[in-house]
């Protein structure tokens, strides 16, 4: 020490007693035997003891006697002790020391032993209160216990990261959820539940943000552990900031969203739906008025044609050859209209369901040609040649052989009608693997790629504008490919384009289907009879007719025939006249004004068989589906004639009326 200090301190000890007096630590000096030789203010502060009660006593009696649970703590178990027996010093350890009072203080002292000529004669201790650190680490790991609380009760899977990223905590929803233990879900290791297919879009989007900064979000599938099942999360990060504004951390949470998601998609799904389904309702609206438009003009080109060779047949002024022209054109438009008709009576059948088959043994051969034979003044007209590439022998089948020859008419004229005038039509016929194979090829005006998919549909045409080239209702081929499905087969429409033709190819199975294509009872060709003679000649035969000019053309057809007739338009002066007058033969349209055709014939079925109850009747009506001939049968009429009529159809049916009324 300087002289200069020397002159305000006597002596070092001097120096030392004041240093341990103004001390925040609790200072004590003992000797060899742990007796208190010395004890700073900040050990009475500390421990509650005076220093004079503290002097000449056992130190270890005084704050170190027994441990917090009660049991004794014997010196000699103390390692403060150890710096008395074994010269060792101490440094740095916690215990926890008593006070006056009983409870316990925790410290850090450290003990280091007073040797003097090499041998120990006491100890210096110094203590150091560490309640204050400790009631903070407690307070910090109260927190850490309430946060782990809080983000273990979080509906959500939470994880931290480091600055870079790399994960250092994971909640129990996590663990639960995706079967990773904190230890497994360390670093990058908790991408191993990411789907694949996200993993990589997820890791770009990640790695800009903990360049950027910049918040995280992105939706990404997490795999559950219980079940294996991939569910959508939304993931969020935000970083947490030190005062300097540089990233500690990162907080992240994942949200589960299956549900919503899911919901969102059924939302966009259905509105799809109904999109398409409403696009579908306008589509069909369209072709349900292009379709309109379509028959009326099939319908209306006809009778123009007709009303005008009408009008020039009863101007007087056409020769002999014209009025023959005149009426081959007014034939040929009748049976137009008929055909145009039939096709929606079979569009009819098909969507009620009803279109019924008579299956029985064919020769699809003769079929075809006969098909054929019926098309071909439509070719030689047009100039389009038409060939048949068939074996000689014949092939028989099971089928209705009167809708397969529909089938093959429609597709021979409809390559007809497509095919130019130099054009070709091939027909090719031919066993296959158990089934007939029928191929049109056409050299036509092919089929748009885009048409191709809806070319058996309804309603559809390629060209359905005013501007089209040419005419029908587009009913033909929905109705061949309801007919070749009926029979069990199949029939494909195949074209390279526009203006390179078309092939129509159809299969159709030789052996009858499991289920046999029968006719019910209810709706068998009851109205079929054998070709006769007509012979009415002397017959009572009441005609109820309310269309005049309908009435007049079948009365004087009947009345050309020898028949006595009587013609009336409703039912109530057709049931006057037949009780008046008796007739031995009744021929009654179905849909009269007032009282129709069913209920006109249960009055006369009425009535006894003297009286007529049992006269013979026919039904003639427009109403010509397959269950109104069966409704006409069972409200007692015997046979059936649809309209429009044909005379030797009618004729033939009325002979064989007579033919039984006359016991023949």
């Amino acid at each position: 020490m300087s002289s200069s200090l020397r002159t305000h301190w006597v002596d070092e000890s001097q120096l030392l007693q004041l240093l341990a007096s103004h001390a925040a630590e609790a200072f004590f000096l003992m000797n060899a035997e742990g007796h208190v030789t010395y004890a700073n203010p900040a050990a009475e502060r500390m421990f509650g003891w005076s220093r004079e009660e503290m002097l000449g006593q056992l130190l270890h009696d005084l704050v170190h006697h027994h441990h917090p649970d009660g049991t004794p703590f014997p010196m000699s178990m103390c390692r403060l002790g150890l710096v008395m027996t074994e010269g060792k010093t101490l440094r740095d350890h916690e215990d926890l020391f008593i006070h006056r009072d009983g409870s316990f203080i925790p410290v850090l002292c450290s003990n280091a032993p007073i040797l003097s000529e090499g041998r120990i004669v006491g100890a210096a201790l110094v203590v150091h209160d560490l309640t204050a650190r400790k009631r903070a680490e407690e307070a910090r790991a109260e927190q850490a216990r309430q946060f782990q609380l809080l983000i273990d009760t979080l509906p959500h899977l939470a994880w931290m990261s480091r600055a870079d990223g790399t994960c250092e905590f994971v909640n129990r929803p996590w663990h639960e959820y995706t079967g990773l233990s904190m230890a497994e879900s360390l670093g990058y290791d908790w991408t191993r539940v990411v789907h694949p297919e996200d993993l990589s879009r997820l890791l770009e989007h990640w790695q800009r943000s903990l360049e950027t900064g910049e918040r995280f979000e992105a939706e990404i599938r997490i795999r559950r552990a219980r079940d294996g099942e991939w569910r959508w999360f939304v993931s969020r990060a935000q970083p947490a900031r030190a005062a300097d504004g540089s990233i500690l951390r990162w907080i992240v949470s994942c949200t589960d969203i299956d549900e919503q998601r899911r919901a969102t998609q059924e939302r966009l799904e259905l509105l799809r739906r109904v999109q398409a389904a409403h696009s579908a309702a306008e589509e069909a609206n369209r072709l349900k008025d292009d379709f309109l438009a379509t028959v009326s003009h099939e319908l209306r080109t006809p009778l123009t044609a007709m009303l005008g060779w009408l009008q020039l047949l009863r101007s007087g002024r056409l020769s002999e050859e014209k009025r023959g022209r005149a009426l081959e054109t007014l034939e040929r438009n009748a049976r137009a209209q008929a055909q145009v008709i039939e096709d929606l009576l079979d569009i009819s059948r098909i969507i009620t369901g009803k279109l019924h088959l008579e299956p029985g043994p064919l020769d699809m051969k003769a079929v075809v040609e006969a098909a054929l034979e019926s098309t071909r003044p439509l070719a030689e007209t047009k100039g389009v040649t038409l060939e048949l590439e068939t074996g000689a022998e014949s092939l028989p089948m099971r089928g209705d052989a009167g809708r397969l020859q529909q089938v093959v008419w429609n597709l021979v004229h409809n390559a007809i009608k497509f095919t130019p005038r130099g054009g070709r039509v091939t027909v090719q016929l031919r066993p296959l693997d158990g089934t007939v194979e029928l191929r049109v090829t056409d050299t036509g005006m092919g089929i748009s790629p885009s048409f191709l998919p809806h070319i058996f549909e309804r309603f559809r045409q390629q060209d359905s504008s005013s501007r089209r080239a040419h005419g029908g209702l587009g009913l033909g081929l929905a109705i061949v490919h309801h007919i070749v499905e009926l029979h069990g087969g199949r029939v494909s429409a195949h074209s390279p384009g526009e203006g390179l033709g078309a092939s129509f190819v159809l299969h159709l199975p030789r052996e009858p289907r499991a289920t046999p294509l029968v006719t019910p009872a209810s709706q068998a060709p009851l109205d079929a009879v054998p070709p006769a003679r007509s012979d009415l000649a002397g017959l009572r035969l009441l005609l109820v007719e309310d269309q005049e000019d309908t009435r007049e053309m079948l009365s004087v057809l009947l009345e050309g025939q020898g028949a006595h007739l009587r013609a009336v338009s409703s039912a109530a002066e057709a049931f006057h006249c037949f009780r008046e007058w008796r007739p031995d033969l009744l021929v009654s349209d179905i849909g009269l004004p007032g009282e129709n055709g069913y209920e006109l014939l249960q009055r006369i079925r009425a009535l006894p068989p003297e009286e007529g109850g049992l006269t013979p009747a026919v039904a003639l009506t427009a109403y010509a589906r397959a269950d109104d001939r069966a409704r006409a049968l069972r409200a007692g009429f015997d046979m059936h004639v649809p309209k429009p009529v044909e005379a030797t159809e009618l004729l033939a049916v009325l002979s064989a009326a007579t033919e039984r009324l006359r016991g023949g």
